[in-house]
């Protein structure tokens, strides 16, 4: 029996001579198999892990959001009131109180993060810029409590002295709060836009004279964009999913706000402070899994869209 080309050993009768070099399967093959299997079980863990959620929240709200629930009333209600009888589940107070505060904490957020972004990115250099992105990285990893603490204890009597309000728990506060939460994210985000910019733009823009800030302003900005969209997006849903902060800094006023001194409720705070409240499987039970369930589609719908943002980029790239 001829010897195998590959292998030197005479290959098996009816099996190719190549097929017992492909079958040989050594260390390094069971270590690269073992690495892609637990990378791959990493990745769908966090499919599997999202599925999961939505499955234990759409369960125990959809069966009454089908039969006892006019979600154009839901939607639609200025009044809040589930210990009431009848109950009423007007959730527009939450929603518009949502989007009030979310609303200021983009305005505080967005100068902020963007402003950090460009000068760490194009201008800073060295060490300072090391030093800056450290500063950031630790405003991030700021406890949420402690951001409450601070709007219940430091800005309220600063808003109250300087607005001349009687209220300095308010959409004001928990706008300032929640924007400075938001901002070290936004930037470390708007900062990668920035860097993904190619040099060989901005060398181009020098050579035919612009300035530095004429390069970032005509050049670097306008390429960088789907990128701080995204950071703007994802912003926007930490914003929408913060609970701690907003319930100690915002009032939680159950009505719809009619100005920034106006004491307001989230839907995210709303469901921490009535849930432990709600009789297990009650009507207010469920109603808040509902509101559960709309934050969950509008923080996915906003983390699909910068997705998008982000790939359309790079396809176009």
């Amino acid at each position: 029996m001829a010897p195998s080309p590959l292998t030197g050993e005479p290959a098996s009768a009816g099996q190719p001579p190549w097929a017992k070099a492909l079958d040989h399967r050594d260390r390094g093959w069971w270590s690269d198999f073992a690495a892609r299997t637990i990378v791959w079980l990493g990745g769908m863990s966090a499919i599997l892990f999202i599925a999961a959620i939505f499955l234990f929240i759409a369960t125990q709200g959809l069966e009454f959001m089908r039969h006892r629930l006019d979600i154009g009333a839901m939607l639609t209600g200025a009044r809040w009131e589930p210990t009431v009888e009848p109950p009423v589940y007007g959730a527009l107070p939450l929603i518009a109180g949502t989007a009030w505060i979310t609303g200021v904490a983009m305005l505080i957020a967005i100068p902020l993060a963007f402003g950090a972004a460009i000068y760490i990115g194009e201008f800073a250099r060295g060490k300072q810029r090391e030093w800056l992105k450290i500063g950031i990285e630790m405003l991030a990893a700021i406890p949420s409590v402690v951001w409450g603490v601070i709007g219940l204890h430091v800005m309220k009597p600063i808003i109250q002295d300087v607005f001349g309000v009687q209220v300095g728990l308010n959409v004001l506060n928990a706008g300032i709060i929640l924007g400075l939460m938001a901002a070290p994210i936004m930037a470390t985000i708007a900062e990668d836009a920035l860097k993904a910019v190619p040099d060989s733009y901005r060398e181009a823009a020098e050579a035919l004279g612009a300035t530095r800030w004429q390069v970032v302003w005509k050049v670097v900005l306008p390429h960088a964009r789907p990128g701080l969209s995204a950071a703007v997006l994802l912003g926007i849903g930490r914003a929408f999913g913060e609970t701690i902060a907003v319930l100690m800094a915002s009032g939680h006023r159950l009505m719809v706000p009619e100005s920034i001194f106006d004491s307001a409720a989230t839907l995210t705070a709303t469901i921490a402070a009535e849930l432990g409240e709600a009789a297990v499987g009650g009507d207010h039970y469920q109603m808040l899994f509902v509101l559960g369930l709309l934050l969950f589609v509008i923080t996915f719908t906003i983390n699909l869209l910068a997705d998008w943002l982000v790939r359309g980029r790079r396809k176009s790239a």
